[in-house]
C-alpha cells in the first residue's frame, strides 16, 4: 500500500488516486480489472471503486466490460507539464527544422532523476525508424543525453543511480528500451563518458540502447548557461556509424542549439493565472461519498500548473482552482512529496514525472481507438451500427466501427473503402475541404452510378456538398446500396477543421429519413463532439489513422 506521507500534510486520496493511475499506465493497453488494481496497489476494493468513480467523472478513465481503462482526458495533466516547461512550444519548431534539414530523427529530452525523458520527438518515416515518443524514459547510462546530464551530477545523484542500477539490473523498469542482455556501462565508464561530454560539448550513443541505433546529443542551455534539455539526432548503422553521424550532424546541431538558447531568452507573453470557482463542488453534491473531492481537487491543482510557464505561487494556484489556500497548499505539498511538483522560491512547477501518468500510452492512440468507446456508447443508445472514416483519394476508408446486435445489420470491416460521392461520410468529408480542393476533387472523380438512386451529376453534387457544409450533416438514401440509409456528421480537430466523419447506418425499411434526422442525428452529433474532444487531447489533435 502507498505510504501515507507526513501526518497532517499528505492528502491520502490524492496519493492513492495517483497510485491507481500509475498502475493503469504501466498495464498493457492501460486497462485492468478493478480487483487487479487493488492487488497491485495494495488498496482495498472499496477505495479503488471510489477512486475509479472520481477519475471517470473527471474524464481520466472509463469502465469497459468490468475493466478500468485510461481515457484521453488524462493527458491534460501531462500537457500541463509540457506547457509549463516551455520546451515543446519554444524549441519544437527548430527541432523540426533540423529533422527536415538532416533527414534524420530529432528529439529533445530533459533530465528526470537518474533517467532521461523525451519531450519532443520528430521521427522520420522509414522501415528502420525510432519508435520513442513523448513521455518515454530511458536509463541515463544507455543514451547520449544521459552522459550530458550526468556531467552535472553530485554525490547524491550518483548514489541514486547506483541504487537503481543494482535493483534493476536488466532495466525492466524502463519499458521503452529492450531489457539489458549484456552488462551495462559501469560507473567508471559512465562517469568517463560524462566527463568527456562536459569537456567536448557533445555525447555519442554507439548502440547503447539497442544494436543498430546510434545517436549524438548536444546540450541546450538557457541564456544563463543552465542546461535545460538535450538535442539529439538519432539514426541507424545502415545509414551512419556513430562517428559518421557526429561528423555529419554536429555543426548543424550546434547552430540549432544556439537558436534554441535565443528562443528560451525571448520573453513569452505574460500569462496570468485564471480565476475560477471550485469545479468539484457539483460532482460532490451529485455523487456524494462515492466522489473523492480531495482527489479531484489535487488533480485540478496539478493541471493548473501549466497555465504559467516558470511556476505559480500558492495564491495563483488557489485563484486558478477556486480552492482555499490551505487546501491548495496541502495538494501541492503532497504532489511535491510524490515527485510530481517542485518548489523554488515560492513558485511551484510540475516535473517530468507527470508524463508517467499515461501520456505516452494515450498519445499513441489511433483515431479508431479514440473513437471506439464513443461509437460503442452511441450504438448502445440508438441500436444501430456506427462508424468513423477518413477521406482517402476518391474513397472513404473505415478506421473505426461498432456493429449493432441485430439479425439484419450492415457488415463492414475496418479498412473497407467506398466511393466518397455515394456515402454520407464521404459527403461530410468533401464538404469539409477548402473550396479549391473540393472543386479539384469534383473535377477529377469518377462519379460511378452504384444504384438507381446514386447522384452522378457534378453540378448537383456540388450543390449538395454546399448544403452539407451549411447543415453540418449529410443524409444519403440508398445511393451506395439499395435498402441502406445513413446519416453522417463531421469530426473536427481543435482548430475546427474536418479530419474525419462519423455515421450511423440504417436499414431503409426500418427508419425513415425524417426519423434519422429527429432520433439519430442529435445523438450522433454528441458522439462526434466527444470524439473530437478526445482527439484534441491526443497528439494535439493531429490525426493518426490505423
Amino acid at each position: 500500500m502507498p505510504s501515507t506521507g507526513s501526518a497532517g500534510v499528505c492528502v491520502g486520496p490524492l496519493e492513492r488516486g495517483l497510485a491507481v493511475l500509475l498502475v493503469l499506465a504501466r498495464a498493457p493497453g492501460g486497462r485492468l480489472r478493478a480487483s487487479e488494481v487493488a492487488r497491485l496497489t495494495g488498496l482495498a476494493r472499496s477505495p479503488v471503486d471510489r477512486i475509479a468513480t472520481t477519475l471517470a467523472r473527471l474524464g481520466h478513465l472509463r469502465t469497459e466490460e468490468r475493466e478500468l481503462v485510461l481515457a484521453p482526458g488524462l493527458m491534460a495533466l501531462g500537457a500541463a507539464y509540457l506547457r509549463a516547461c516551455r520546451i515543446p512550444a519554444a524549441l519544437g519548431p527548430p527541432a523540426a527544422a533540423l529533422a527536415e534539414e538532416l533527414d534524420e530523427s530529432v528529439s529533445l529530452a530533459v533530465p528526470d532523476g537518474d533517467a532521461v525523458r523525451f519531450v519532443v520527438q520528430n521521427t522520420r518515416r522509414r522501415t528502420l525508424s525510432v519508435s520513442f515518443g513523448v513521455g518515454d524514459v530511458l536509463p541515463a547510462e544507455r543514451c547520449a543525453p544521459g552522459a550530458l546530464f550526468a556531467a552535472d551530477w553530485g554525490p547524491q545523484e550518483w548514489a541514486v543511480w547506483r541504487e537503481r542500477a543494482a535493483a534493476d539490473p536488466r532495466d525492466d523498469g524502463f519499458p521503452a528500451v529492450p531489457p539489458l542482455s549484456g552488462s551495462r556501462p559501469g560507473e567508471g565508464r559512465f562517469s568517463a563518458l560524462a566527463a568527456a561530454a562536459a569537456a567536448q560539448g557533445w555525447a555519442v550513443d554507439d548502440q547503447l540502447i539497442e544494436p543498430g541505433l546510434v545517436a549524438v546529443a548536444v546540450p541546450v542551455r538557457d541564456p544563463g548557461g543552465r542546461v535545460v534539455c538535450a538535442l539529439s539526432v538519432v539514426s541507424h548503422t545502415s545509414r551512419h556509424s556513430a562517428e559518421g553521424l557526429r561528423t555529419f550532424a554536429l555543426d548543424a546541431m550546434h547552430r540549432t542549439a544556439g537558436r534554441m538558447t535565443a528562443a528560451l531568452g525571448s520573453a513569452p507573453a505574460d500569462p496570468r493565472a485564471t480565476t475560477a470557482a471550485d469545479s468539484t463542488a457539483d460532482a460532490k453534491r451529485e455523487l456524494g461519498p462515492e466522489y473523492l473531492q480531495s482527489l479531484a481537487r489535487g488533480l485540478a491543482v496539478l493541471g493548473c500548473l501549466g497555465e504559467v510557464p516558470g511556476g505559480m505561487a500558492l495564491a495563483a494556484v488557489a485563484r486558478s482552482t477556486g480552492l482555499p489556500r490551505a487546501t491548495a497548499r496541502r495538494s501541492l505539498l503532497t504532489l511535491e512529496q510524490l515527485g510530481y511538483v517542485a518548489s523554488d522560491k515560492g513558485l511551484f512547477t510540475p516535473l517530468p514525472r507527470v508524463l508517467d501518468l499515461g501520456y505516452r500510452l494515450l498519445s499513441g492512440l489511433s483515431l479508431g481507438e479514440i473513437a471506439a468507446p464513443h461509437l460503442a456508447a452511441l450504438v448502445e443508445q440508438v441500436h444501430e451500427s456506427a462508424s468513423v472514416a477518413v477521406l482517402d483519394g476518391t474513397d472513404i476508408r473505415y478506421v473505426g466501427r461498432v456493429a449493432s446486435h441485430r439479425i439484419m445489420s450492415v457488415t463492414i470491416t475496418l479498412g473497407t473503402r467506398f466511393p466518397a460521392h455515394a456515402t454520407s461520410m464521404g459527403r461530410v468529408l468533401l464538404a469539409g475541404l477548402p473550396p479549391a480542393d473540393r472543386a479539384r476533387w469534383l473535377s477529377g472523380a469518377d462519379l460511378e452510378r452504384l444504384t438507381r438512386f446514386t447522384l452522378t451529376d457534378r453540378d448537383r453534387l456540388a450543390a449538395v456538398l454546399d448544403r452539407t457544409a451549411d447543415d453540418g450533416y449529410a443524409l444519403v438514401d440508398q445511393e451506395l446500396e439499395e435498402g441502406l440509409r445513413s446519416v453522417a456528421v463531421p469530426v473536427r480537430d481543435r482548430e475546427g477543421s474536418v479530419v474525419a466523419a462519423a455515421n450511423v447506418s440504417l436499414h431503409a425499411g426500418r427508419t425513415s429519413a425524417e426519423e434519422a434526422r429527429t432520433n439519430i442525428l442529435p445523438a450522433l452529433r454528441e458522439a462526434a463532439a466527444r470524439i473530437g474532444a478526445d482527439l484534441a487531447m491526443v497528439s494535439g489533435g493531429r490525426l493518426r489513422a490505423p
